[in-house]
């Protein structure tokens, strides 16, 4: 490379200089030693060692690319120290020197997975040709790791960003039903605003019965703009990006708006679902749309798990002990998620979306949380949902725990914390418990 100077004139440039690959030569005769290191001393950055432990040293205060060592040395012989180095190191590539060559040591020196086997006195053309593929081959090594590295990078964040597309995806249905819980407030709003208008007319003064036509009407109008005003702030603090630590969600609320959210969907129509509410409300640390969302995905498998009609139930309980969790032992029909990050302590919320389908096999219960594993043909399904469940769970300190058998259904049961009411607390309240 060259460059122009101040005065118009070329000047060479540097070339950058390639770093030398590091050779560790290890032998306890010094004549062998030496000669090496005078074949090898332009080529390589050199380490040499006179017995194994100082060889051991070395290599663990420097990266070693190769290494040549002479098998038979006196204290660690060269197989002690070879299986020492591939144990630091198994990318490092070794070849082994000796004058007294058998059977027993090439099949060691072998099994360690030395790269090549030299027999001493060896010519210098040989020794250069070991020492070169040798470079080689740790070169290939170390660039095949790398393109692996890179590949299971690339592949990490394309699941994130399909899981941040189903997770949009889902949310967009779950802000829709937004539109449509308002929307029948406002519907009953503009009505009896209409009734009001008709009724008065051109009137200037009202009494008796049409007076109190009007206030009750009025009455109702209050409920519903009530209504609207609880459904915009509620669902207003869903749409945050971010979790705080103030986030609470009444449990039959979300019960209900579940129910909203359901109740025109196809595969509703086809089977039963019916929710129950808690017999006493409790509150719990989660996004709301994360709470729908784990709902829904739980519930739209039970519906989907078999073309015959059948019974999907979501019933919840509250829990005034914490979790045993040696009671659950993954096996055939068991499976618990998120153990080591649930916060197990009491009151717990358990909420259950089970089903009088099929069950699943003990082949597939396994794999349930995989990425994009399922059991439904390509167009049918993104193999994501019960992943993103996983995700939500452990960001909300929860767990889930299925039980299933070929024949006798599924009960998908969550587990989150969740807080008694106080006195000073509103409950919502939602009668349910009737089928969709």
């Amino acid at each position: 490379m060259q460059a122009l100077s101040e005065n118009g004139n070329t000047v060479p440039q540097p070339v950058p200089q390639m770093l030398k690959p590091t050779l560790l030569i290890v032998d306890d005769e010094e004549g062998p030693r030496q000669s090496l290191r005078v074949v090898f001393k332009d080529d390589y950055n050199l380490l040499l060692a006179n017995d194994g432990p100082s060889a051991i040293e070395m290599a663990r205060r420097q990266p070693v690319d190769v290494a040549v060592l002479d098998i038979r040395m006196g204290g660690m012989s060269g197989i002690e120290l070879l299986e020492h180095l591939k144990a630091a190191d198994p990318a490092i590539e070794v070849v082994m020197m000796t004058a007294f060559e058998t059977a027993d040591t090439i099949r060691q020196a072998l099994r360690l997975q030395a790269c090549d086997y030299i027999n001493k006195p060896f010519d210098i053309s040989t020794i250069r040709d070991a020492v070169a593929n040798a470079v080689k081959r740790r070169s290939l090594a170390s660039e095949v790791k790398n393109n692996a590295e890179k590949l299971q990078a690339l592949q990490s964040e394309l699941q994130q960003q399909r899981l941040q597309e189903q997770i949009a995806r889902t949310r967009g249905e779950i802000y829709a039903s937004i539109i449509h819980d308002i929307n029948g407030p406002l519907t009953i709003i503009s009505g009896l605003i209409q009734v009001i208008n008709q009724r008065i007319g051109d009137e200037t003064e009202l009494a008796g019965e049409e007076l109190e036509h009007v206030k009750e009407r009025l009455k109702r109008i209050t409920r519903q703009v009530t209504a609207c005003i609880e459904i915009s702030r509620r669902y207003l603090g869903f749409l945050r990006q971010h979790h705080t630590d103030n986030i609470r969600v009444w449990v039959n609320q979300m019960l209900a708006d579940f129910r909203e959210l359901l109740w025109a969907h196809p595969l509703v129509k086809d089977n039963q679902l019916v929710i129950q509410p808690l017999p006493e409300d409790v509150t719990v640390h989660i996004n709301g749309t994360d709470l729908l969302q784990i709902l829904l995905n739980l519930t739209i498998n039970a519906l989907q798990c078999s073309p015959q009609a059948h019974r999907v139930e979501i019933v919840g309980r509250v829990l005034t002990q914490p979790l045993d969790l040696r009671m659950f032992v993954d096996g055939a029909t068991d499976r618990f998620v998120n153990r080591e990050g649930l916060k197990n302590a009491a009151p717990l919320l358990a909420l259950s979306v089970q089903d009088n389908g099929p069950g699943i096999s003990s082949g597939v219960l396994p794999r349930l949380f995989e990425p994009y594993f399922t059991t439904r043909p390509a167009a049918s399904g993104t193999g994501l949902g019960l992943c993103i469940v996983h995700r939500l769970l452990k960001e909300a300190n929860g767990a889930l725990h299925v039980h299933s058998k070929p024949g006798q259904g599924t009960v998908f049961t969550v587990y989150f914390p969740a807080r008694l009411p106080s006195a000073a607390d509103a409950t919502p309240s939602f009668s349910g418990g009737a089928a969709i």
